[in-house]
Parts: C-alpha cells; structure tokens; sequence
C-alpha cells in the first residue's frame, strides 16, 4: 500500500536526513518512517493515529511530490507533479521499501525526458539511495551527498 506525504514536517523529515539521489529527470529523498512513538504531540492528530490503527506505520510505504519554482510556471509544475505520480505508480509498489518515505522532486527535464527515462531514473535513484530491498547499505556510501558532512 502507497501512502501520501502531504505535510510540510513531513517533507523536511525527509529532506533532513540528506539520504538522497539525483537524476537527469527527476530527485529522489528517502528516509525511514517516522515511528508514531517517536513522533511529538502536536504531530499526531486524529488523522495520523487513524492511520496508524488500520496499518503498522513501519510496513506502508509513504511518497510525496514537490515541483519548485524553476521547473517553471504552475502549469508546468503540476504537468511535471502528475508524470512523477505516475513514474512512482509504476514503480514503487515493486521496488520500493515498506517503511520507507520517499519524495520525488521534480527538475526542468522532467517535462521533456520520455517516460521510459523516468521510469529507469526513478529505479536508479532507489538502487542509489539502498533501502534493504535493494541490498545496499544507504546513500552513506553509495549516494551522492550535498556538502561535506557536520561532525
């Protein structure tokens, strides 16, 4: 089952562990699910503690989609939200991680690249970014990784 990111804190939870992969049409965060317990008050209203009692939070898959302002004007950006929405329709219920969040962050090529190129982009920034699907032990060592890394 594929959840949605649709909250801000949620973007910069993902964005903040700096496990990412970028490609020519698209970038791709991953970070483990946030347990519930680890979680502060104020972020668990009624809408998440209902999602926590119809699914473990560890076993669903989580993805959200952000366009910024370089991509180009708002309909170029929601064009560029909708192929990443299908790019990870496609592939994430087969490659992706239960119990991992995800957000696709579109680029400038990501209007012009064919959809076969984003689908192949999209299952190289999974292999890159290692999810314990993939067998690989995480961006750490595999990924690139913006700026050097604080002691």
């Amino acid at each position: 089952m594929i959840g949605r990111l649709k909250r801000r804190p949620e973007f910069l939870r993902v964005a903040g562990l700096r496990c990412k992969w970028a490609t020519p049409g698209l970038i791709l965060q991953a970070a483990p699910t946030a347990l519930m317990s680890q979680l502060p008050p104020s972020v668990t209203d009624t809408a998440v503690v209902v999602q926590k009692d119809e699914q473990p939070a560890g076993a669903m898959l989580r993805v959200g989609f952000t366009c910024s302002k370089k991509v180009g004007n708002s309909v170029a950006r929601n064009r560029a939200r909708r192929r990443l929405r299908a790019v990870a329709a496609e592939i994430l219920p087969v490659h992706g991680t239960p119990g991992y969040d995800y957000v696709l962050i579109g680029r400038q090529e990501t209007l012009r690249r064919p959809f076969a190129l984003l689908l192949q982009d999209l299952q190289t920034a999974l292999k890159r970014v290692g999810s314990p699907r993939n067998g690989s032990s995480g961006a750490k060592s595999h990924g690139r990784q913006d700026g050097p890394e604080a002691p």
